[in-house]
């Protein structure tokens, strides 16, 4: 029944999630509610000629020969050409480019693009039934990448009809679609399958849907790219770790993002399959790595594509500061009834975009340290505000700063401004009059002052709020308490200075801020920050 589905409207094929993680011989049309087994090896093959076409033996044995051939030679034509034809158009897809082109489209304008300032997106996760079952969902998750600049796609699918032990990794040529035919990235494919040691298996890509399905959508999405097809056999601990262990080492720095390719649950009533696909994605949503591996290895139907999940997950998890959004959630219900669904999730891997190393030329530092003094020699003696004019971008960012003052080795004032409020030369300026003119703890510096003055610049970075006290690092970070409207600051050379502990540091931080000196164990906001001192 499957091979015989022809028209997109009434086809929808999933492959079912059962005791050996969802790649055995099982399949599902939903025009037939019937449950058939295939196995596409060359013995079912001969056994389903000898009992089924009652043919003699001589000519069953011919006929199982050409058979044979035929799929070896079409193996051998994908391998050697290297363009894997498209195996499921008219089926889980529509086959003219015109219509399917069109049918993209729609899901696509119809899909809410949510906007990511400042974070980058490392995966998507995408589901692959036919389309009239879940396009509508991959669209919200491909319509965040439509359009951009991805040089390179990495799709991961989990394998439906071959067993397949590890990964297979296709090498080089290209997978085509009604759409035409995207090129395959022979340097990333070369860099992932040496760092994993997968190789090419043609058997695991030759009918496999959970790639193909996603290809048209990235055609339409990001027509430049070239793909990478890996199809992931058994979702054991040491495959899934081994694919994220070399997406971890070739990706960074690389143009690319990952498209995994999962269904949620299969077959269960709707109630039950949206409870538990709620639970799935709490686990996802919560980076439970551990917890999704285990229920993997035991068979457990909470989603097919879990392998390459899981692999997504610790790869992006390494990338920094990671997380899941939810895009849409959907299941089968509405086409296929409620008695048995599947689900469909499409959700994106983000990471923070890390902030641009911001540095200072000698000849910069030298330039705010005259500015400084300049600053301050004109207050004290003209009373008035330094005029400074300057095209110099680092002196026109906005950045937090403090200017320390000394005499004779004794501090003689400091002052400055934790946030990036205004540009940096316009903060140096205005730290320098303050701290010379009204640091409540010394008398301002008189004009016989001045050529003894020694002025230290500290140039800060964003705040960046801390739970573990453990994380501070004396020597390179300054410090900051606060508790309702009181807040301490120590700039970072203040206790290597007075050589101080880490408890004695949030102790002293503490009481400039007001506070008992413990407050800072269970009470108080704790925020450290990094600075540039000169």
């Amino acid at each position: 029944m499957e091979n015989g589905v022809k028209n997109l409207k009434g086809a929808r094929l999933f492959s079912k999630t059962s005791s050996n993680h969802g790649f055995g011989d099982t399949t599902r049309s939903d025009l037939a509610i019937e449950k058939r087994k295939f196995d596409f090896s060359y013995i079912s093959l001969y056994s389903f000629l000898c009992l089924n076409m009652r043919i003699d033996r001589k000519n069953m044995r011919k006929t199982a020969l050409i058979i044979f051939f035929s799929l070896c030679l079409c193996v051998s034509f994908v391998g050697s050409q290297g363009i894997r034809k498209a195996v499921w158009a008219g089926q889980f897809y529509e086959k003219k480019a015109e219509i399917l082109s069109q049918q993209i489209d729609q899901f696509l304008e119809n899909a809410k693009k949510i906007p990511s300032p400042g974070e980058e997106i490392l995966a998507l996760i995408c589901p692959h039934a036919g389309y009239v079952y879940s396009g509508q969902t991959a669209a919200h998750a491909y319509r965040l990448i439509q359009g951009k600049d991805y040089e390179s796609v990495i799709i991961i699918g989990p394998s439906h009809r071959y067993r397949l032990k590890g990964c297979s990794i296709y090498p080089k040529g290209g997978y085509e679609t009604p759409l035409g035919t995207a090129e395959i990235d022979e340097s990333l494919a070369a860099e992932i399958s040496k760092a994993s040691g997968f190789k090419y298996i043609p058997n695991a890509h030759q009918m496999e849907h959970s790639v193909e399905v996603q290809i048209p959508f990235i055609q339409k999405t990001l027509p430049r790219a070239k793909i990478v097809p890996i199809v992931m056999g058994y979702p054991t601990k040491k495959t899934i770790i081994r694919l994220a262990d070399a997406l971890i080492e070739v990706l960074p720095g690389k143009n690319a993002v990952i498209i995994v390719s999962t269904d949620m649950s299969h077959f269960f009533p709707k109630k039950k399959a949206n409870d538990t696909d709620s639970k799935t994605i709490s686990l996802i949503q919560s980076f439970e790595t551990s917890t999704l591996i285990k229920r993997l290895e035991k068979g457990e139907n909470i989603m097919c594509g879990g392998g390459p999940l899981v692999s997504s997950l610790l790869y992006a998890r390494e990338r920094g500061k990671a997380k899941v959004e939810i895009l849409h959630y959907t299941d089968s219900s509405q086409l296929g009834g409620e008695s048995q669904v599947v689900g469909y999730l499409a959700a994106a891997l983000y990471t923070k975009i890390p902030n641009p190393i911001f540095s200072l030329s000698p000849e910069e530092k030298t330039e705010l340290l005259r500015l400084a003094r300049s600053a301050i020699d004109q207050f004290i003696r003209e009373k008035k505000i330094i005029n400074y004019n300057t095209e110099n971008l680092n002196f026109l960012a906005k950045k937090g700063a403090f200017v320390t003052l000394k005499r004779k080795d004794h501090l003689r004032g400091c002052i400055g401004f934790i946030e990036p409020i205004a540009p940096l030369y316009q903060t140096v300026i205005q730290a320098s009059v303050y701290a010379a003119c009204r640091d409540q703890r010394f008398l301002p510096v008189s004009a016989e002052e001045l050529d003894d003055l020694e002025i230290e610049i500290s140039v800060l970075s964003p705040l960046e709020k801390i739970h573990d006290p453990s994380l501070i690092r004396v020597g390179k970070h300054g410090l900051v308490i606060s508790k309702g409207d009181k807040r301490g600051l120590l700039l970072p050379q203040v206790p290597v200075e007075n050589n101080w502990s880490r408890e004695t540091f949030l102790k002293q931080a503490c009481l400039k801020a007001g506070l008992p000196p413990n407050t800072w164990k269970s009470e108080a906001d704790i925020y450290i920050f990094e600075a540039i001192i000169f």
